[in-house]
């Protein structure tokens, strides 16, 4: 069964500071929508955060990590113990995102949600309710039970990212094996091919690409789950860190902050989570179109469009990290800017 909280319906957008954000716009010394797509950012962040001057200067990333059964069908590149060195990698600064996070000044917590590691590690924060999925392809990867779990470690994760009073939030993830996880679950959400969604991964070749296609698309058979609920979707055939992360989704939703969305595995936690709670949407912030080949149709679904488009495939957040410093801009640009009328410049003509 799903935590009550899980659909409690999400804060409506204030038309009220929509509109004078939308006013100011129109009053700033440029021409009218000359800065695209940065005015329609800086509107939107008014109308979700409720306020004149909208803010992107704290930015916490929380990193969430799982290990995935499906990896004994031989899905990835890398072997699973790769999951535990990079969380280790993550809190000792030495990761891509860890030299993203201080380059952006924000706070960098790593969640370890259903890794295979045994004994705590330093700087990690363990919540997890059990060691790793089970391998799709033979049972279930998950219990209902364990789901809710992996739903509450998210709501935790978002709780205690609230005491450095956040603008945005940004949601990252580390586990092997987890784009056969994420291609699995976007399939049957979107109740696509499995030829259609996965792609390379950690850079398995076209012959694991095949075998990968081949493993989502006997299991999602198995369980009978092409466009089930995304509860039972997650159950079958989900992960921890990725349930985690439509937790923490849908919980920072409900407390009026948006999301950075990252790349195809946090897209796809998104889209469970605007399923689970279609409430949480408009919170959806989308930071990049990744080089992952379904990223594009879970994008479509969401009915978002990214700010940047790299061929980034890292994962870890960084694409939305990657992103932060357009929205910082756009916020600038929408509070600091003189109007016509302070700096003595001659409007259009009404």
């Amino acid at each position: 069964m799903l935590p009550e909280w899980i659909t409690q319906k999400c804060p409506e957008i204030s038309a009220d500071h929509r509109e004078a954000a939308i006013a100011r716009q129109a009053q700033l010394t440029k021409p009218t929508g000359a800065l695209g797509r940065l005015e329609q950012l800086a509107i939107e962040l008014a109308g979700l955060q409720a306020t004149e001057r909208p803010r992107a200067a704290r930015v916490p990333i929380i990193i969430f990590a799982g290990d995935h059964g499906i990896v004994a069908q031989g899905v990835s590149a890398y072997p699973q113990a790769v999951t535990i060195a990079m969380m280790a990698n993550f809190a000792s600064g030495g990761a891509a995102i860890s030299v993203l996070a201080r380059e952006l000044g924000s706070t960098l917590e790593v969640v370890d949600a259903g890794t295979l590691a045994e004994e705590a590690m330093p700087g990690i924060v363990a919540d997890k309710p059990r060691h790793g999925t089970r391998d799709f392809s033979i049972e279930p990867a998950l219990t209902p039970a364990e789901l809710a779990f992996a739903f509450e470690a998210g709501q935790r994760a978002v709780a205690r990212a609230k005491s450095h009073q956040p603008d945005l939030l940004i949601f990252g993830e580390m586990g092997i094996g987890n784009t056969t996880t994420s291609a699995a679950m976007a399939a049957s959400l979107l109740g696509i091919s499995a030829e259609e969604i996965a792609g390379h991964g950690t850079g398995v070749d076209a012959a694991g690409r095949a075998h990968k296609v081949r493993v989502i698309e006997v299991a999602i058979a198995r369980h009978g789950v092409a466009g089930g609920s995304p509860e039972k979707i997650l159950c079958a055939v989900g992960g921890l860190e990725i349930a985690a992360i439509s937790g923490a989704i849908i919980a920072a939703a409900q407390a009026r902050i948006p999301v950075l969305i990252d790349g195809f595995i946090v897209s796809v936690a998104a889209l469970a989570a605007v399923r689970l709670n279609p409430s949480c949407q408009p919170f959806l912030l989308p930071s990049h179109q990744s080089a992952e080949q379904g990223h594009r149709l879970v994008l479509r679904a969401l009915n978002v469009q990214p700010l940047i488009s790299l061929d980034l495939r890292l994962g870890e957040g960084s694409g939305a990290a990657i992103a932060l410093p357009l929205v910082r801009s756009a916020c600038a640009l929408h509070n600091d800017m003189a109007t016509f009328a302070q700096a003595n410049v001659p409007d259009r003509p009404s």
